[in-house]
């Protein structure tokens, strides 16, 4: 039989101990504040030690150490020579990077410039030719290099390329003739005499859209023998050999005005390891 409101209730109090849940929810969200701390805790931990990181350089590409051991630690790991991080020389003759440091390092610089010195434009033209000769060569050995690329770049080669005996090319055509070194390795360097592969890409023919030689691309490896003389590396011999070609992409073809225009346009630059 129910109560009516106006008789007395009965209350029995229990021990502590056995004192119902009468506030489940807050209990229960003491133990996610609890989680959620350790996680902001350990979040904060793991930025501060990115911040502290940042600044220290990665043993094994950083600039510490020499460049040669650099070099050696970069070949050991199967990533090839690294490169160095020597500045390009400051000074020029004729045009031409000189003053190359009396080390490996400036030997391969002096390579690279010298082999984009060979592969100009000037070479085609006897007078800009006699005097990139003139600039590279080791005295005692400018006058075999001299005739060897007389013969290469005279004669039969202008007129294969569409130029007159002077290396003009005729009217509203521009004749390209650019060598980009992609990398240098060096081959039984020693103080005084040394020789340096150049791993090379070229751009070789006429620019323009009456043009029966268009420019192609290509790739080949040139080898320099070099000679320190004269406070610098002089050039005493070369040769030069095909590839390594890399496949072809699939990149559409410039139009001549594009073409002619990205040539006057892009100058080249000068190089060190």
């Amino acid at each position: 039989m129910p109560l009516s409101d106006d008789q007395p209730h009965t209350r029995t109090r229990l021990p502590v101990g056995e004192q119902p849940f009468s506030q489940p929810g807050t209990r229960q969200a003491r133990p996610l504040r609890t989680l959620l701390t350790i996680v902001l805790v350990v979040a904060l931990l793991v930025l501060a030690i990115s911040i502290a990181n940042r600044g220290k350089p990665d043993p094994g590409n950083g600039t510490a150490g020499r460049p040669a051991d650099r070099a050696a630690a970069s070949a050991a790991s199967g990533a090839g020579p690294a490169p160095s991080g020597e500045q390009p020389v400051t000074t020029t003759v004729n045009g031409i990077a000189s003053g190359f440091p009396h080390t490996d390092q400036g030997a391969q610089s002096a390579a690279a410039n010298y082999a984009v010195a060979i592969g100009s434009t000037d070479m085609f033209r006897t007078d800009t030719r006699h005097t990139i000769v003139t600039t590279i060569a080791d005295p005692t050995a400018a006058p075999t290099l001299q005739a060897r690329l007389d013969q290469g770049f005279g004669g039969d080669t202008v007129t294969r390329y569409g130029l007159d005996a002077q290396g003009r090319a005729p009217k509203g055509l521009t004749f390209v003739s650019r060598t980009v070194p992609v990398g240098t390795k060096s081959v039984g360097y020693t103080d005084t005499e040394t020789k340096v592969e150049v791993w090379c890409t070229g751009l070789t023919g006429l620019a323009g859209e009456r043009s029966l030689q268009p420019v192609v691309a290509s790739w080949f490896t040139l080898t320099l023998s070099l000679r320190w003389t004269g406070g610098d590396w002089k050039l005493t011999d070369y040769t030069s050999r095909q590839g390594p070609a890399p496949m072809p992409g699939d990149e559409q073809a410039a139009t001549a005005e594009e073409l002619t225009g990205a040539v006057q346009q892009f100058g080249g630059f000068r190089y060190a390891r």
